[in-house]
């Protein structure tokens, strides 16, 4: 498996904790560079920001138009018709990434997985199932993806962690009916989750930020 490309910010010298953030469909790492700037978490201590790179791939519904994707969209019913193998395929190189975080002296519980529609897809996808108790996880504008599997499959040691989750009340894209369903998944299985919705459509607005700011300093204070 080729490993993800990324791009890194550091706040500071010798981090004490990561948060990996995942861009959405057609977009890049670059997407959500302003975070580090936007958000104020000085109180944490120095930390590395990590903006993987999806691969590029022809997407469905997009009329096969090729671009970077973390599974390909076969249609409009995001429940129905998934693309499993694009998923576990993208959740296996995130399971990479934070690994390889871990190697590099940041422990598992001071990294936050966070993504946006897709990217929060794969953070659901990818955190639930990750064998090391990760610090939280934060989905924007996104829904659980193999729900039929996640009771199953989510691993023991991330099954009390954190979920932030956030939504349009007027998406188009990802409609807030399916990120309410995947709230309720997962609340069915006590999984810790706080959720909000802001009168927007697929975008991420400031009170959505400043509300996640606030999150990411309780779970990684």
């Amino acid at each position: 498996m080729t490993p993800l490309q990324t791009i890194e910010l550091h706040t500071g010298d010798n981090p004490r904790a990561s948060i990996v953030m995942l861009h959405g469909l057609g977009a890049d790492g670059t997407d959500f560079l302003s975070l580090a700037d936007e958000l104020d978490l000085s109180a944490i201590g120095p930390l590395r920001w990590i903006f993987p790179r999806a691969p590029v791939m022809p997407v469905t519904i997009n009329g096969g138009y090729a671009m970077r994707a973390w599974y390909d969209i076969l249609g409009t019913d995001l429940v129905r018709r998934e693309d499993e193998a694009g998923l576990r395929a993208s959740i296996a190189a995130v399971h990479t990434l934070l690994d390889r975080e871990i190697a590099r002296g940041v422990p598992s519980r001071r990294i936050v997985l966070a993504g946006f529609s897709q990217g929060c897809a794969i953070t659901l996808g990818a955190g639930l199932r990750y064998p090391q108790r990760l610090a939280g996880l934060a989905g924007l504008s996104g829904y659980l993806p193999l729900a039929d599997s996640t009771a199953a499959e989510r691993h023991v040691a991330n099954r009390d962690t954190p979920v932030f989750l956030a939504h349009g009340q007027r998406d188009p894209v990802v409609p807030l009916a399916r990120g309410e369903a995947s709230r309720d998944a997962l609340t069915a299985q006590a999984q810790p989750l706080q959720w909000q919705t802001y009168p927007m459509e697929h975008a991420v607005c400031l009170e959505e930020l400043q509300d996640l700011q606030q999150w990411l300093r309780q779970v990684l204070a």
